[in-house]
């Protein structure tokens, strides 16, 4: 099959030629973007040569430059989509303000139903998720920020259409007639059915009428919503927030009937809030980024390996945000450091491939940005974050390292990368040991407010596992006053003779402490004060490198440890 963002794609909803002044490089890099996205975040570097029609030396040249900015990484010859990638979708968001103004009401409200809560937008003949608020069981949703689903197969669908225009509509007919199956649409099982097709004008003037829809079942057997539009103060839809459920929890009658009321008040609140808000801050005149001068000089390095208009365009996105959802092209221009002439070429780029529209003077970004990695990063984990991070840090110490959290009383190893000596230190991830013996417990303790260290401390039984073990509270506690002081901690022989570590502390975008890694080794490999000189140092500047990727990943995200 071939695939939906081919550059030559034969099916009769192919795009538009690109305009004459659109940059081919930067279409083929987000044609690369998206099917690494529809991959799961990885895919080898043949199979993305296959899936765009590019040539390998074509892809060798994207995915090196994706991997210069930091946007993937490669494993083997698979590439690999990075955390950083999420400022792209992390710029829509911000722009769009409904997230930051409307998450932590979607949150309770799941909390609240003990339901999956989600808010979406319409994106052309689609719904593209911006917020969830997933129930985590067994059985659960698989639907992540960004995922795109055709308006017909769900409950914010028929509302988002009562605002469609004769031309959407028409594309939408254009749209069935061409893939009638929806494998344009990788979240979804493929349709097996007309019914959700044939109903579908009917549902959007129902729901016209009563002002809420439902999906019973359309997307796949099991899966029932209800939906409730969200509006501007203009009247306008701004989001829609649905709560979702299956069929052994609620069927459509009593989702309508128990929860929908409640979801009705919380949209309330929603509108309230949206009305209540002040606006946002004008787009300060600060310093640009120096976008221009990075690109030229990674030319410079890398020569023609790395493509300089691939990468400046991309972050033309990262020129919108908070405060800065509509921008002319000047201001486009300041914020990137880029000539107007390029920064325009890459929004008749962006604007070709539906990544911004045009109104009037101004630009603004249109949902699909989030189609640029966001979905699969969207489910990462702290571990997931770290791994690559810890498997560079022993490559060059040659030492074996870990991240670990605090679990009651222990600490419980979330990743690891062994040395691969043959005498080496292994870690199994999920294994616990307990924390006053190991630097990174000691790490976690020593971040505790006094009061929850001091009574962790008096009802742990601190025995004597070396000779070396500290086992009196009041000496502990000492410890773990210099641990806070110097910012890091030193075990040497107090869980297992012969070993020695030293960890320092991960936080998170809030500032919290909610993890730390270490570099452990056998006493032997070299003198405690060397660890201090040599290790400590490069122990740090990887916690700074997993707290950038986990500060981007975690503004519109929750990153669980594990």
């Amino acid at each position: 099959m071939t695939s939906p963002h081919a550059l030559t794609p034969a099916d009769p909803m192919a795009a538009p030629a690109p305009p004459e002044e659109a940059v081919a490089p930067l279409i083929r890099g987000i044609a690369v973007l998206r099917e690494l996205t529809d991959a799961g975040g990885r895919a080898g570097l043949s199979d993305l040569g296959r899936a765009t029609g590019l040539a390998r030396a074509t892809i060798d040249r994207v995915t090196g430059t994706l991997a210069h900015m930091g946007y993937m990484r490669m494993d083997g010859s698979n590439a690999v989509l990075a955390p950083r990638l999420m400022e792209l979708g992390n710029a829509y968001l911000a722009a769009l303000r409904f997230p930051a103004l409307l998450s932590a009401h979607a949150d309770a409200l799941a909390d609240q139903l003990d339901e999956s809560v989600s808010l979406a937008v319409a994106d052309g003949d689609g719904i593209r998720f911006i917020h969830q608020a997933i129930r985590r069981r067994a059985l659960s949703l698989s639907f992540r920020i960004g995922d795109l689903l055709p308006a017909e197969r769900t409950a914010p669908g028929p509302l988002l259409a009562t605002e469609w225009s004769a031309e959407e509509w028409a594309r939408w007919h254009k749209r069935q007639a061409a893939d009638p199956e929806d494998l344009g649409f990788p979240a979804v099982p493929p349709r097996s059915h007309r019914t959700a097709t044939t109903a579908f004008e009917e549902r959007v003037e129902r729901a016209r009428a009563q002002g809420w829809a439902m999906d019973d079942q359309l997307i796949e057997p099991g899966l029932v919503a209800a939906a409730v539009p969200v509006r501007a103060p203009d009247g306008r839809i701004a989001c829609v927030a649905s709560v979702v459920s299956h069929t052994s929890r609620h069927n459509a009658d009593s989702l309508r009937d128990s929860l929908l009321p409640r979801l009705r008040t919380a949209v309330t609140v929603m509108e309230r809030k949206l009305a209540d808000a002040p606006p946002p801050e004008p787009p300060s005149k600060s310093t640009p980024v120096g976008l221009a001068t990075w690109t030229s000089v990674s030319k410079q390095e890398l020569g023609g390996e790395f493509i300089e208009s691939l990468a400046r365009g991309l972050t033309v996105l990262t020129a919108f945000g908070e405060g800065r959802a509509e921008l002319t092209l000047t201001e486009v221009a300041e914020a990137t450091g880029l000539s107007r002439a390029t920064a325009r070429r890459a929004l008749i780029t962006l604007g070709h491939l539906g990544h911004v529209t045009l109104h009037g003077r101004v630009f603004r970004l249109t949902p699909r940005v989030l189609a640029l990695g966001f979905p699969p990063l969207s489910k990462t984990t702290l571990a997931r974050i770290a791994q690559p991070h810890l498997a560079a840090l022993t490559r060059k110490v040659e030492d074996s390292t870990s991240l670990a959290v605090l679990a009651g009383d222990d600490v419980q190893c979330a990743a690891s990368v062994a040395a691969g000596r043959i005498m080496d230190v292994g870690i199994a991830v999920g294994a616990r040991v307990p924390a006053h013996v190991t630097s990174t417990g000691r790490v976690l303790l020593a971040g505790l407010p006094a009061e929850e260290r001091t009574a962790r401390l008096a009802r742990v039984r601190m025995g004597a596992l070396t000779a070396r073990t500290v086992t009196r509270p009041a000496d502990l506690e000492l410890i773990l006053d210099r641990v806070c002081e110097d910012g890091y901690a030193l075990v040497d022989e107090e869980l297992e003779e012969g070993l020695r570590s030293i960890a320092v502390p991960v936080h998170g975008r809030d500032g919290s402490l909610i993890a730390a890694i270490n570099v452990t080794m056998h006493s032997g490999r070299r003198p405690a004060a060397e660890c201090v000189t040599t290790i400590l140092p490069e122990l740090r500047a990887t916690a700074v490198r997993i707290e950038g990727d986990l500060h981007v990943t975690g503004r519109f995200v929750r990153v669980p440890a594990v």
